[in-house]
């Protein structure tokens, strides 16, 4: 009985591993961003930046709080875990320096909220990805095959 209960855990632990997909950062097409480095994506979502070089100020969009893409979002791009990226806004919320990125409910949400407006950046799973936003970053999740 134990062999098979761990085999099972062993089977969840690889499946959900491969569904995982990479996550792009993405921007509406039209917009002057074409390509951006991972430390001015931290610092956008960090909320220590609002513009990159010569562009208008960029309102970042972020994944619902409790999201896995949002988790792993934060831990690849920082090198963090969620619980510190919230604590870390708290503080700031708290002493009035800065405000969180806005939160919205899904992927598709973003994609929406981007398409509409060239001032806005988000993330979303690669899956997702469509030709009403352009990608500027790509954050691989997952090893090579």
């Amino acid at each position: 009985m134990m062999k098979y209960l761990i085999a099972m855990i062993v089977l969840m632990l690889l499946i959900s591993v491969q569904a995982q997909a990479d996550i792009v950062v993405v921007v509406h097409p039209s917009s002057r961003l074409k390509n951006l480095t991972q430390q001015q994506i931290i610092d956008i979502y960090m909320g220590r930046i609002h513009a990159v070089e010569d562009t208008n100020r960029i309102v970042p969009y972020d994944q619902p709080q409790d999201s896995e893409l949002r988790a792993s979002f934060y831990q690849h791009l920082t090198g963090r875990p969620v619980a510190f990226i919230n604590a870390y806004w708290a503080r700031l919320l708290f002493t009035g320096r800065a405000s969180p990125p806005r939160q919205v409910t899904d992927n598709m949400s973003i994609v929406d909220i981007v398409e509409k407006d060239p001032n806005v950046i988000g993330y979303i799973d690669e899956r997702n990805l469509n030709d009403r936003v352009s990608v500027v970053f790509k954050i691989i999740t997952h090893a090579q095959q």
